[in-house]
């Protein structure tokens, strides 16, 4: 069974690598969609509590990029480079993380499953 919640949040990015209008200052409202993956608790019916996704994510991600300029986190903030930024700052923390994926526009998303983390 599979769970997923959703968290939008808004930042600024330059992409110094990018040959078009991007590399320009620039905003995006961004959403990224959390799965976590197990099986359903005999006792309380549930993989994992939304609240309980939601404090990891509040504290772990969201604390460091809504509202903030990404490239004072990362070097070459891509959606790619998100992703899985989101994905390091998560594993280990949130039990059963299947994947992510970030939103950088509404028909525009990367998605990470974790396939390039060491086991």
């Amino acid at each position: 069974m599979r769970v997923r919640v959703d968290f939008p949040f808004c930042a600024s990015h330059i992409l110094p690598r990018h040959p078009g209008r991007c590399r320009s200052l620039h905003g995006h409202n961004y959403l990224l969609q959390v799965t976590v993956k197990g099986r359903i608790d005999p006792v309380s019916g549930m993989v994992m509590d939304f609240d309980d996704i939601t404090s990891v994510v509040n504290e772990h991600v969201l604390a460091q990029v809504d509202h903030k300029h990404l490239n004072d986190v990362m070097g070459n903030p891509t959606a790619e480079h998100i992703v899985q930024w989101c994905w390091k700052q998560l594993a280990g923390k949130l039990t059963g993380l299947d994947e992510l994926m970030l939103y950088e526009t509404p028909d525009c998303c990367a998605v990470y499953r974790g396939e390039d983390e060491a086991p």
